[in-house]
């Protein structure tokens, strides 16, 4: 499936800022399934200054410095991007939970990359009640996928989707408590509940598509920045990603950006600005099928 890419982020500040530096994690990346066919960062006010790297996940940073006042800073992505993620092997192929663990915590060759997302992580530090509302879903030998995909029900099904109860500091507990919140809030739980019970588990950022598949259900998160959960399955099957938000499994719906420990090491836009007072953000996000937006030109 083919998809562009559209994601602009606006702050509107309440006095100039007189120098600002933004750090982006804007930019797909090329992945196993995604291939991308063209990205391209613009911003406004011009900054200064932009540098580009890899950052210790592999994910595309880009670096804004702005050295003239300015009342608004806008930026924009717009991409294309191919996605086809690989099927998940057949359940009952994949190792009892318990072996993956145990193969994590050994961090032998084939996992020492997936072992440093068993930990505790700047906001997603050890949760007892995660670890607790997980546990009904891993019960001794079950095949890890199993589970996985067991979790992933459940989180769809137990908590509301709800903006404007949560934010980006909201922790573990208190979502786990009020059972509600958005897409980044079911994440850190997936997360933070697999890490508790030994399975390496890590954040994934990016977009879901605008409109569902004919016949399909509206996919929560669409129009916006959307998260889900990279869970470790052991050396032979490596990674599959699961949004929980939607109990579904990535396949053809989901753009990759970036890979982190928790929303923290990934956030779409961060920086430090001087001057400014409040300020207002917006963002608006469209990922529409290519075969979509040619059939809406043929109608015109």
């Amino acid at each position: 499936m083919r998809y562009k890419v559209s994601h602009t982020t606006s702050y509107a500040y309440a006095t100039p800022v007189d120098l600002a530096s933004h750090m982006l994690h804007l930019l797909p990346r090329a992945v196993p399934g995604q291939s991308v066919i063209s990205a391209e960062l613009a911003a406004d006010p011009l900054p200064g200054r932009v540098t580009h790297a890899l950052d210790h996940f592999g994910n595309h940073v880009s670096w804004m410095f702005l050295d003239r006042r300015h009342d608004n800073f806008d930026v924009t992505l717009t991409a294309e991007v191919e996605v086809m993620f690989a099927p998940p092997p057949p359940v009952l192929a994949t190792l009892a939970w318990e072996q993956v663990a145990a193969l994590a915590q050994a961090g032998n060759d084939g996992a020492w990359q997936a072992a440093e997302f068993c930990f505790d992580s700047p906001m997603l530090p050890f949760e007892q009640a995660a670890g607790a509302y997980v546990a009904p879903s891993f019960p001794a030998g079950r095949p890890v996928l199993e589970g996985l995909l067991d979790l992933n029900g459940r989180i769809r099904k137990e908590f509301s989707f709800k903006a404007g109860v949560t934010n980006v500091q909201t922790t573990v507990a208190k979502v786990l408590s009020q059972r509600a919140g958005v897409c980044q809030d079911f994440t850190h739980l997936m997360i933070a509940g697999l890490r508790a019970i030994g399975l390496p588990a890590r954040y994934v950022s990016g977009y879901l598509r605008t409109k569902p598949p004919v016949g399909q259900p509206v996919r929560r998160g669409a129009d916006q920045s959307h998260a889900w959960v990279g869970a470790w399955m052991g050396p032979d099957h490596g990674w599959v990603d699961l949004d929980p938000t939607n109990d579904l499994v990535v396949r053809d719906e989901h753009v990759v950006l970036a890979y982190g420990r928790d929303y923290g090491d990934i956030s779409p836009v961060r920086g430090v600005i001087l001057g400014g007072g409040r300020h207002s953000v917006t963002v608006g996000v469209d990922l529409e099928a290519v075969e979509e937006l040619g059939a809406s030109s043929d109608l015109t």
